[in-house]
């Protein structure tokens, strides 16, 4: 069993994955969840807890696998293009 995080580590670090997810109106989006209730968690007025901590991750995971689709495609469409002659 793992020891509990504690609650000003935890709270920095959902702070923190809040702005990885793009701020609070991108992060309420991403986990289906209330602006005001995002910004509690944040100031700490709101306990966190597993649930949240858990969803805040799938939400990251699924931010990296489309920004990985996103830099395949930009990647893509660079290769296509003749680069610009040097002057």
């Amino acid at each position: 069993m793992t020891a509990p995080i504690p609650e000003n580590e935890a709270r920095e670090m959902f702070a923190h994955c809040v702005q990885v997810l793009g701020g609070v109106t991108a992060s309420s989006r991403r986990l289906e969840i209330d602006e005001r209730a995002i910004r509690r968690f944040v100031s700490g007025e709101r306990p966190l807890n597993a649930g949240i901590l858990t969803d805040t991750a799938k939400a990251l995971r699924r931010l990296t696998a489309e920004a990985a689709v996103a830099e395949a495609d930009l990647a893509a469409l660079i290769g296509a293009q003749t680069p610009p002659e040097a002057h």
